[in-house]
């Protein structure tokens, strides 16, 4: 089949806002108002927000050996297959969030071309929905990264059975939030944009016995 007759069999709408329109996340509020009482000089914990990734829920079979090389071809990356695991590069994740659902991460601006990409590559029975704006990255970092995260969680994050590139959805301080482990002392929360204010502030309160720094966007 050829390119234009595939472009032909779906269409594609572009959801980031043009350059004339000043986009804002869901924590666009907060920094301003928090750095004012958390410095920036050595601390237990720093607190920040990756602003305006792409999102990309995606779905298939992992048994399909053409869905598998079809997201390969796309995303330049391995799907991963085995559950609660995070493929990387240094631009880009997979995330395994269920047995036929991944949750995908490009830089921002990149998710129309990534959801093209898929869509032109995969055939059959799969789904490819951006869900950029309703999610947001939340970073922690510092050696009392993982005690703030004890204390909002009842999930197990001891190194034992969280090592690095480990991701789970979990109860996260009365609301939810998708943890993953980037580093040694590093770790992500991606929360729904309903969430990201009340997580953000429940942060804060929680790092605060350990000196929180925020990091500037």
């Amino acid at each position: 089949m050829s390119e234009t007759a595939q472009q032909e069999r779906f269409t594609v709408f572009n959801q980031r806002p043009g350059a004339t329109v000043e986009a804002q996340s869901p924590l666009h509020h907060r920094y301003e108002r928090d750095a004012a009482t958390h410095g920036a000089g050595d601390a237990g914990v720093t607190l920040g927000e990756v602003r305006f990734l792409g999102h990309l829920s995606l779905r298939g079979n992992p048994d399909d050996e053409a869905f598998r090389s079809g997201c390969t071809r796309a995303l330049g990356l391995e799907l991963p297959t085995t559950p609660l695991t995070i493929s990387r590069t240094e631009a880009i994740s997979i995330q395994w969030i269920s047995p036929d659902e991944w949750l995908v991460l490009v830089p921002g601006g990149n998710e129309h071309t990534a959801e093209l990409d898929l869509r032109r590559h995969l055939d059959g029975h799969y789904s490819v929905v951006n869900v950029s704006g309703g999610q947001t990255l939340i970073t922690l970092r510092g050696p009392h990264a993982r005690d703030v995260l004890m204390k909002s969680a009842p999930y197990d994050l001891h190194p034992r059975n969280f090592p690095v590139d480990k991701g789970v959805l979990t109860v996260f301080a009365k609301a939810s939030a998708n943890i993953r482990r980037a580093g040694e002392d590093e770790w992500e929360l991606i929360v729904r944009r309903t969430f990201a204010d009340y997580i953000w502030g429940w942060l804060c309160d929680a790092a605060t016995e350990y000196g929180l720094a925020l990091q500037a966007p």
